[in-house]
């Protein structure tokens, strides 16, 4: 068929910042960016369900100018999939969470036309349960703060956009009441500090010495901290995202 003749699907836009966060019961979520939108950073939640509600951080490869169909793609099948998956009164988490990750794969490789590589992680935090399912897909490790201290939550799958029959195995967290989990983009953790890279290590030390008043103030402080050594332009995109559960009434009589 003649070129002329081919409809061309449109083009779809990242939803404009800020992305509006859901209200929880008894928890709260934040994300907060800084930069000049260089790079492919990607934060979005979505309510699916009366007490579930999707979070993720995506990093795809590439300049904004050149990879924005990408997100916009990604940002798109995360909100439209992501519902349709997680909406079910009877749905299992692990398995709507596998097939959400392997939908995100299959749309971030058809926009690219090939391989586009996107390390992701998307969590689905239950309201009742207080548990976080998610999927790593070669992101950087979550961090999981607790009374038994800082655990990372490592890969569990390869990145995004690079194999069209990949499968990501999706665990569940317990996230008892006080607990933090915080998430980095790669950008902060390379940011170049003090002759080296900031690095997971130092977000850790933040973490487990920080005095959690509110997810928003948490994700300040980091992105604060990353960008007070001596070398302060931040060369990429650096987001940071908190979900920090409330303590109970109890351990604060």
């Amino acid at each position: 068929m003649p070129l002329a003749f081919l409809k061309k699907k449109p083009v779809p836009e990242p939803a404009h910042d800020p992305v509006q966060i859901p209200s929880l019961a008894q928890a709260e979520i934040a994300a907060a960016y800084r930069g000049e939108r260089i790079g492919g950073d990607l934060y979005d939640f979505v309510r699916v369900s009366p007490h579930l509600v999707l979070f993720g951080l995506l990093d795809v490869a590439g300049r904004r100018t050149e990879n924005a169909c990408i997100v916009a793609t990604a940002q798109q099948t995360f909100r439209g999939r992501g519902h349709e998956l997680f909406s079910a009164d009877d749905i299992n988490e692990a398995d709507a969470m596998m097939a959400l990750s392997l939908e995100l794969n299959r749309a971030i490789m058809e926009c690219a036309h090939g391989v586009c590589s996107c390390p992701a992680f998307i969590g689905c935090f239950n309201e009742r349960m207080g548990t976080v399912c998610y999927s790593n897909a070669g992101h950087t490790p979550a961090l999981l703060r607790d009374k038994l201290g800082v655990t990372r939550l490592p890969a569990t799958g390869l990145p995004l956009g690079l194999f069209s029959h990949v499968t990501h195995d999706a665990p569940t967290v317990a996230l008892e009441p006080g607990a933090v989990l915080v998430l980095v983009s790669r950008g902060v953790t390379e940011m170049r500090y003090d002759g080296g890279e900031f690095g997971l290590d130092r977000v850790a030390n933040i973490l487990s010495r920080a005095n959690i008043t509110t997810a928003e103030q948490l994700c300040a402080k980091i992105l604060n901290s990353v960008e007070g050594g001596k070398n302060r332009r931040p060369q990429n995109d650096i987001t940071a995202m908190v979900l920090l559960r409330a303590r109970s009434e109890k351990a604060h009589a």
